[in-house]
């Protein structure tokens, strides 16, 4: 085990404040990137350490069975191994299948791993006309109602306040029926769903003093992750397992708030102190993933109101990150005609990338619809890249895969009886298994099926090269520890991904595609509540870059299209397009004319005109420094050039200037007054 001393030794001042608090309720507002899984372990591997609870009577809890399987690696190699570390769901259900015996009796009813036939059979009762999509969107409306605790009798009343819109076109009292009817016709098939899991468990604890006893003397701790995700249900169950005590650390960060068209909110994390009283709040805001360029961007974003003008303070509870890395890259922006351009530039974008140096894996397509996907397929396509669309056929679904596996699982078994430990080469081995299924030391140098085939099998390769100290048993368990949690090896190929999907992850190069109005935010967004979550899911998608990050839009759908689509809100004041720019002209780039027009506009001042305007874009270098933000974000050079000429005295007449709005005003308006007041009284004094 790590010693205590090294322990803390990794970890930055904020982070080691939370690895030191070991009982007691915390907060920890945790900004993108900023190592909140590396806080929360150590602070584990700390409590045991020093005897503050055993590791048994710890339960670490997530929303992903990968970010459950990372937890419990990252607390192995921590030294404490014994801690659990699950979903909400995989943790109710261990103690529903242990205590349904003696809560109700009998074995667990089957758990219908999809709603399609249920909700299918209910429709059909009612007289419902459904397609698979319909039924795809009733199952998500189903979900939303039992993670959000919502009585089919209460449906229409709780629709009407949020103004919710309900799927199908139906009557909101029509989709209470079928929530109503599909919970029967799914009783009379003596089967549950995955909801039923946390709702039998928090039945069961309110109504079963003695487990409640039971389940609470085993845990005694507990650490919630992602804590902005939280659903009513799933917050009514947390409660159930403290049973009115206080030893919960919780991690969130409500810029990451993207999830509440399935009950997620935010409001547990921004009220905890209010549910534990005397809880600590701490900030992890040092980003250790993203360079400034990007992190500016992404606090600028935060900062941006819902009709685009750019305020001056963050969301409540929001982390107003710092970077931690050297400078790199400019931000790139870009903007095409259509969206088949848009596609084939970043396409060749992207082949530019490859050819000098830059790993595939290390490169994602983000974009805020699924449908996008295509056009940026075909164009990788064509050029021969290959790519893994996020979302689509999972890798151990795979047939090479599901094969392979088999295989090894059977060498896996055959090893423990018959071999000695570590007598086989681990990774000889794995190319022998994926050999004859289209697997050779050479990749196939045409695209298509065969070449997608061989990665695969090759992923499940490079896996074994590092873990090559395993034995051919112990690389068994690790895959299908691995198919549980789908968590894929990692292949040689651009990711596509959904801007939600990629929640979680990150990459060297992001490239934000299609970010204009209709999209980011998404013509359905229409209440401020909806518009700020798409902001916030523009968030996520800039804090995924590394290093490298490319935003892009199209200006129309394709030749002959008379839609105009118009960059979003949320970056329209950081776009530094100018109108008119061609399509691919080099973001940020100011044509010669517009220069040479300032250029002579800065030589026409007075020398008082010179020195209020070098003194403006001193005080605006200083300004954007602080505000983490670039410099045209305050004053362009221009509107600063117009100040100086005008000398304004009031906030009236500095209104007027052209490029100083009533957002920059209120922001700025004061200090630039003050400025040239002294500037003024300065050179009257000469």
């Amino acid at each position: 085990m790590t010693t205590v001393p090294h322990l803390l030794d990794a970890l930055d001042p904020e982070q080691r404040t939370v690895a030191t608090q070991v009982t007691g309720p915390l907060a920890v507002l945790a900004g993108a990137g900023t190592g909140k899984t590396r806080a929360i372990t150590y602070r584990l591997a700390y409590g045991v350490q020093q005897g503050a609870y055993d590791q048994q009577s710890v339960l670490a809890v997530t929303f992903t069975a990968r970010a459950a399987m990372e937890m419990r690696h990252r607390l192995s190699s921590l030294g404490v191994p014994g801690i659990q570390s699950r979903t909400f769901h995989a943790a109710a259900l261990r103690q529903l299948s242990y205590f349904w015996p003696q809560a109700i009796g009998g074995d667990v009813p089957e758990i219908a791993k999809h709603k399609a036939s249920l909700l299918s059979a209910a429709c059909n009762r009612l007289g419902i006309s459904i397609d698979k999509q319909l039924i795809r969107d009733f199952a998500a409306e189903v979900e939303w109602a039992k993670v959000s605790m919502i009585d089919p009798y209460d449906y229409p009343q709780v629709i009407a306040e949020q103004h919710r819109v309900v799927p199908g076109n139906l009557d909101a009292t029509t989709m209470a029926d079928l929530l109503k009817v599909y919970e029967s016709v799914k009783t009379e098939a003596g089967r549950i769903d995955f909801e039923d899991v946390l709702l039998l468990m928090v039945g069961i604890m309110q109504e079963n003093d003695l487990i409640a006893r039971q389940i609470r003397h085993q845990y005694r701790h507990f650490v919630v992750d992602e804590f902005q995700d939280v659903s009513p249900l799933q917050y009514e169950l947390l409660n159930q397992w403290l049973g009115g005590r206080h030893d919960i650390c919780v991690v969130g960060d409500v810029a990451q708030t993207i999830y509440s068209f399935t009950g997620a909110t935010p409001k547990y994390l921004v009220n905890f102190e209010s549910d534990h009283p005397g809880a600590r709040r701490v900030e992890l805001n040092r980003n250790y993933r993203s360079t400034p360029q990007i992190v500016s961007l992404a606090n600028q974003v935060l900062r941006v109101k819902n009709n685009g003008a750019v305020g001056t303070d963050l969301p409540v509870g929001s982390v107003k990150l710092v970077s931690q890395r050297d400078s790199g890259p400019a931000v790139n922006f870009r903007s095409f005609e259509t969206d088949e351009a848009e596609a084939t530039e970043v396409a060749s974008y992207v082949k530019q990338l490859i050819s000098e140096g830059t790993k595939p894996e290390d490169i994602a397509i983000l974009f805020r619809t699924n449908a996008q996907s295509e056009a940026f397929e075909n164009a990788l396509s064509e050029l021969g890249i290959s790519y893994t669309v996020k979302g689509g056929e999972r890798f151990f679904e795979r047939p090479e895969i599901r094969q392979a596996v088999g295989t090894i699982r059977r060498l896996g078994e055959l090893s423990r009886k018959v071999l000695e430990p570590g007598s086989q080469d681990l990774i000889q081995t794995i190319k022998d298994v994926v050999g004859p299924l289209g697997w050779a030391e050479e990749a196939p140098k045409a695209a298509g099926a065969v070449r997608e085939r061989w990665e695969s099998l090759d992923a499940l390769v490079v896996l074994a090269y590092a873990k090559q100290h395993l034995t051919i048993a112990e690389f068994a368990r690790e895959l299908d520890e691995r198919a549980n949690a789908q968590l894929a090896p990692e292949l040689a190929s651009v990711t596509l991904s959904s801007l939600h999907a990629a929640k979680g992850l990150e990459w060297e190069t992001v490239i934000l595609a299609g970010i204009s109005e209709g999209l980011v935010p998404i013509s359905m967004a229409e209440t401020p509540a909806e518009i700020e979550e798409e902001k916030r899911l523009l968030y996520v998608g800039v804090t995924r870059a590394r290093t490298r990050l490319l935003i892009t839009y199209a200006r129309s759908r394709g030749a002959g299209r008379v839609q105009k689509r118009r960059v979003s809100r949320f970056l329209s004041q950081m776009w530094p397009e100018l109108p008119g720019q061609q399509s691919g002209t080099a973001p940020g780039r100011r044509t010669n004319v517009a220069k040479s027009k300032k250029t002579a506009a800065a030589e026409e001042l007075t020398e008082l005109e010179k020195i209020i305007f070098e003194a403006l874009r001193e005080w605006r270098k200083d300004e954007a420094e602080e505000r983490s933000v670039p410099a045209f974000v305050i004053f362009s050079d221009s509107t600063l050039i117009d100040i100086a000429k005008a000398q304004p005295r009031t906030l009236v007449q500095l209104r007027v200037i052209r490029g100083v709005g009533a957002t920059k005003l209120e922001a700025f308006g004061t200090p630039v007054l003050r400025l040239v007041k002294k500037l003024r009284s300065e050179w009257e004094e000469k």
